[in-house]
């Protein structure tokens, strides 16, 4: 089996104040468990579903290109492409903004 099973990211930015990752996942596919030290916005690449699985459960989040949310920091879990399609989204978190 070759298909990947964690996401790709690349950083584009990473200032004192500011960091930007690019997340693409393939469907299925997972980032891993983590924790955001800073706050943070997504800014969607791609239409799609995001499922996050934390410590009070399982949610899904619809994803629209170019429709932001914004989370606080210490946020945990675990976030995967719940979607038949490839996802892509833009991570920027807040890094003068610590939890």
């Amino acid at each position: 089996m070759n298909a990947a099973t964690t996401a790709e990211h690349t950083v584009l930015i990473d200032r004192e104040e500011i960091r930007v990752t690019e997340w693409r996942l393939a469907p299925g596919v997972a980032t891993g468990h983590h924790r955001h030290d800073y706050d943070y916005l997504v800014v969607p690449l791609t239409e799609g579903v995001l499922r996050a699985i934390a410590a009070a459960g399982q949610t899904e989040t619809p994803l629209h290109p170019g429709r932001p949310y914004f989370r606080k920091s210490g946020v945990e879990h675990d976030v995967s492409n719940a979607g038949a399609a490839p996802l892509a989204f833009l991570e920027i978190e807040l890094k003068d903004r610590p939890g």
